[in-house]
């Protein structure tokens, strides 16, 4: 008698699913489709790893989902915790659509690989990278699986769970070729990675015929601290300061998106005044982050007195952080849950005042700088980059609206009461240097609009949620109640402990789309922190734009893309 093998049924969709993917994905791949989740409003589709290059092309061609944006890549690891232990996990992004897609495939350590989808998404080369370099995960068919964020000499791969935090490996002998070494009367320079017009440490080797630029390759890890290993080791409110050293240009919106998507892990929303003051503020971060990206662009191109007019308000920016948290720079003001204390009595005058400076600089350096036939020269039809090759590198932010298109979290996806705002969102046509300046330069006219709006709707209130089981209690109460010093204790010795599940997390950063993928089992540390930051897409094409270009064109483009290092390593 022959035998027969009985097949699982595929997954049905969770009840309430509307996202189209869930039911592509189905359709075309059956039993291979492992799991669908909807949980938190996140959908993600766990598929077999044979199956992922097929599920990855069919979430971008399909013309039901569209998603051509790719956002992140990366590994977790579930030692001890599943019959498989890795897991490689993918976001994407449909514009058309306006849906977020989660895919994930399950990886066994005895064969620890699966196929590379650098063919179908161009950005996915650094992150499958990255996914070897910290996890030990085999992408069969990528063009140059090497170490990005540690050293050649490392040994081991520093995110796996049984990784030792304290190990360290010295490197012996740097490697100096990262392109290939050229062949005839080229020669080979290098940029960075201490050079003033990287602005930061980061490293580009390029190949030169004269003043054009042949061939280039670009290389990180200079300064990685591996911020998602500690994560993996710190409370969900001990985690605060170190996103404040991501993009240290603009730290209080690094907190500002850990906070939502702690909040959205917890299902515990911050009240109505704690959620304008977080859009204040973070409107200004947004302008100094501009102001930064623009003013030290000039200065690398030989012009002073802009960069002085911006930097000086900027300091304004600052005073107001200061008065607000008593920090500057790195602010560390945002809780789960609100804010750590409420804003001072001159707050809302302070701002007002503050609004007709920063217009009054962004005037002045308009004036300065837009029409300026030698800027225009150096700006204009440089650093070209199409809206195809912008979506598939996973641009966000300026630099891809620069690219023609109107992505903006806060519009498509507001949060923390941005719906309530009238604002515009800017877009480029050739998506130059040119393009990308014009865009930050209306997005400081528009982040004013919006901090103008929030002030006149400044609601009353708390800054922190009434909920003992994420928010410390009053200091005032700590010394004089009982109730409250056991609730302070408990909150400090135990922490906040979420329910289980994993949450995607996004708000609009300075650089576009800044995302935190959170897997959280239950206890107080989380399990799995992935930033997924802007710079990392946005550096990765750099190459690629320079390639047959001026080296002077090279020192406009990286000003205009505005690369922060502490959230390029991370």
């Amino acid at each position: 008698m022959a035998s027969t093998t009985e097949v699982a049924p595929p997954p049905t969709p969770p009840t309430g699913t509307t996202n189209p993917a869930a039911r592509v994905l189905l359709d075309r791949l059956g039993t291979r489709v492992k799991k669908i989740d909807d949980w938190r409003g996140d959908l993600a589709i766990t598929v077999d790893r044979a199956a992922w290059v097929e599920a990855c092309t069919l979430l971008r061609d399909h013309p039901d989902l569209d998603f051509k944006l790719f956002l992140d890549l990366c590994g977790a690891d579930y030692l001890d915790e599943r019959e498989q232990r890795f897991e490689v996990v993918f976001h994407a992004y449909s514009v058309t659509h306006k849906h977020h897609v989660r895919l994930k495939a399950a990886v066994p350590e005895s064969d620890a690989t699966i196929d590379t989808i650098t063919g179908v998404y161009k950005g996915a080369s650094w992150f499958e990278r990255e996914a070897w370099d910290l996890y030990g995960i085999v992408f069969k068919g990528h063009s140059n699986l090497v170490r990005i964020l540690t050293h050649r000499d490392f040994v081991g791969h520093g995110m796996r769970k049984d990784y030792p935090t304290a190990r360290r490996h010295i490197l012996k002998e740097p490697e100096p070729w990262l392109v290939k070494r050229p062949q005839g009367d080229y020669t080979v320079v290098n940029i960075g990675p201490s050079h003033p017009a990287m602005h930061g440490a980061f490293r580009v080797q390029a190949v030169m015929d004269g003043e054009t630029i042949k061939d280039a390759e670009a290389e990180i890890g200079y300064m990685h601290r591996n911020f998602e290993k500690m994560a993996e080791e710190r409370t969900y409110w001990q985690i605060i300061p170190y996103t404040d050293r991501l993009n240290y240009c603009s730290s209080f919106m690094n907190g500002h998106g850990w906070a939502l998507a702690v909040e959205k892990l917890l299902g515990v929303p911050a009240p109505p005044r704690a959620e304008a003051i977080r859009v204040i503020l973070s409107e200004f971060s947004r302008i100094m982050d501009h102001f930064v990206c623009i003013g030290a662009n000039i200065v690398d191109l030989g012009a002073i007195t802009p960069f002085f007019m911006l930097f000086r308000v900027r300091e304004d920016i600052y005073d107001l952080l200061d008065a607000c948290c008593g920090a500057r720079l790195t602010v560390s003001y945002v809780r789960i849950g609100g804010l750590a204390a409420d804003v001072p009595d001159d707050f809302v005058p302070r701002c007002r005042d503050l609004i007709k400076r920063v217009n009054k600089y962004t005037d002045e350096v308009d004036k300065l700088l837009t029409r300026n036939s030698i800027f225009v020269n150096r700006f204009k039809d440089v650093g070209t980059f199409s809206k195809e090759d912008a979506l598939s590198y996973g641009w966000v932010g300026p630099c891809l609206r620069g690219s023609g298109v109107a992505y903006d979290v806060r519009k498509d996806h507001p949060y923390s009461g941005y719906e309530q705002y009238d604002f515009d969102v800017p877009v480029g046509t050739v998506g130059d240097c040119y393009d990308r300046y014009l865009v930050r330069m209306e997005e400081i006219r528009q982040s004013l609009r919006i901090i103008d709006q929030a002030l006149t709707k400044l609601p009353g209130g708390p800054v922190i949620v009434d909920d003992k089981k994420v928010a410390l209690p009053p200091k005032a109460e700590v010394y004089s109640n009982i109730e409250a010093l056991m609730n302070h204790f408990k909150l400090v010795y135990e922490g906040i402990l979420p329910p289980k599940g994993e949450v995607y997390g996004y708000t609009e950063g300075a650089n576009g789309e800044l995302g935190y993928y959170i897997v959280s089992d239950g206890k107080k540390f989380p399990w799995r922190v992935k930033v997924r930051p802007p710079c990392y897409n946005i550096y990765q094409a750099f190459p690629q734009l320079i390639r047959g270009g001026q080296l002077a064109d090279a020192v406009a483009i990286i000003g205009g893309l505005n690369v922060i290092a502490g959230e390029l390593d991370r």
